[in-house]
């Protein structure tokens, strides 16, 4: 298979590592695109060989020497590719979001059902052992039928302050949090659940990131970016990306092409999207969700509980137990942490089991700790074991790339999404903003694909 990538930024480098590494004899990468000549230098450099290398107006070039493209661009610019790439019959693996809006699904719908290429949606959160686990157990009938979900889901001030510094703080990019970090959430609970969402209302508030929030708690004083700032170095939401190769590679050094700043304040002027959502959503088997997201909290994780006919099944994850002030601006911690820019921290999870508690508190602070509870009516709770294994996700991002390269296997919990699902997922985001502008429920269709 031949393979194009588009959108040369950090969350390419999964799949172009999967092509050079384990994954090398599914395919050859023989082009790349994007809006910027330096980022694609890097990644040729990687690759070590020449690939020739395009601009998006050469996009038609680009498809002309591939199978199947990659799709790693900026949220809003998406469907662009995608609907271009199946128009032309390729084969098409985009990261989430699929989109960020209720017109471009819509697109994407149409050249998806008259395309003779496939979309995948690389939704890794699905193929993550916990959350496996936790699909496996409802699929049982573990705690009878499900009625409700209640799922809240913290970003801490390394993690979450990381949207409000680069593209994402503009809604018109990323659709919002509710859009494109709740996207994988919404559909965790569309495929645990295996229905689709029917109606959605929403709060939401910017209470924490932002110049109007700076200037409350006094910090009128704010660099516009990191470089060059007096509190670079010290400053815990100060990114420094000139100490980090990799991201100094990316963005600092390809700045004079296109203008893109890494490292802008999270107290700065340009901040549109909430830190702070609500969501209240009826599906189409009656189950009802309570969603929450926060985007300035001490700790990383998510607990999620269902409620059921036979009992309830209780998912708590801490990915990180606090959030340390020099995470942002040590190199060391800078490529290990989310600050280091990728769209979803990999981190090293540890064994499941007894072992996890006999470790020290240093130890402890940045591995992820997580407990799957069932507790069926009249019985003692049961723990339930998660069998992890090795790489990001538990060794979720494994499977995941094996799936995408090499084709799922006969997997039980189809965990392989596609473009129905990317689509439900985004338009719950996209409802819920809707609603929060409104003030009122907004509702879909009855298979989630439209906003009604």
């Amino acid at each position: 298979m031949k393979y194009a990538i588009v959108g040369l930024g950090h969350r390419a480098q999964m799949y172009v590592d999967a092509l050079l590494g384990e994954w090398r004899d599914a395919g050859t990468i023989v082009a790349l695109c994007d809006t910027n000549r330096t980022r694609m230098d890097y990644y040729v450099e990687r690759i070590g060989q020449e690939v020739p290398c395009f601009a998006p107006a050469e996009f038609d070039k680009v498809l002309e020497l591939a199978d199947a493209v990659i799709v790693t661009t900026v949220d809003a610019t998406h469907a662009r590719y995608v609907c271009a790439a199946l128009d032309a019959g390729r084969d098409v693996i985009v990261e989430k979001p699929l989109t960020v809006d209720a017109e471009s699904c819509a697109a994407i719908a149409e050249s998806a059902e008259r395309s003779t290429g496939k979309l995948i949606v690389t939704f890794n959160y699905r193929y993550s052992p916990r959350n496996s686990a936790v699909r496996r157990l409802l699929m049982e009938g573990a705690i009878g039928e499900v009625t409700s979900v209640h799922f809240e889901w913290t970003l801490d001030t390394i993690h979450g302050a990381d949207y409000f510094r680069r593209w994402h703080r503009d809604r018109a990019n990323s659709g919002g949090l509710l859009v494109h970090k709740s996207t994988h959430h919404f559909d965790l609970v569309n495929w645990w659940l295996g229905s689709a969402p029917e109606l959605v209302f929403a709060q939401t508030d910017l209470r924490f990131y932002g110049a109007e929030n700076a200037r409350k708690r006094g910090l009128e004083e704010r660099p516009e970016r990191g470089q060059g700032a007096p509190g670079l170095g010290t400053d815990p939401f100060i990114l420094d990306i000139s100490a980090d190769p990799r991201l100094k590679r990316l963005y600092l050094d390809a700045e004079h092409e296109d203008g893109y700043i890494r490292d802008q304040d999270v107290f700065g002027e340009g901040v549109n999207i909430d830190d702070n959502m609500s969501v209240l959503v009826r599906y189409a088997n009656r189950a009802i969700l309570t969603y929450s997201l926060h985007a300035h909290a001490p700790w990383e994780g998510y607990r999620v509980a269902f409620n059921g006919t036979a009992g309830r099944l209780e998912l708590d994850v801490v990915e990180r137990e606090w959030t340390p002030p020099h995470a942002a601006i040590d190199p060391s911690a800078a490529s290990k942490e989310h600050a280091a820019g990728s769209s979803e921290r990999r981190t090293v999870r540890p064994e499941s089991g007894s072992s996890r508690d006999q470790r020290g508190p240093s130890e402890r602070d940045h591995q992820t700790q997580e407990r799957l509870t069932l507790r069926r009516h009249w019985s003692k709770p049961e723990e339930v074991p998660i069998e992890t294994g090795a790489g990001g996700h538990g060794g979720g991002d494994r499977l995941l790339l094996n799936d995408v390269f090499r084709g799922p296997d006969d997997d039980p919990l189809a965990r392989q999404a596609g473009y129905r699902d990317g689509i439900r997922s985004v338009l719950t985001g996209v409802a819920a903003n809707l609603s929060a502008a409104s003030g009122a429920p907004v509702h879909l269709t009855d298979d989630g694909t439209r906003v009604a």
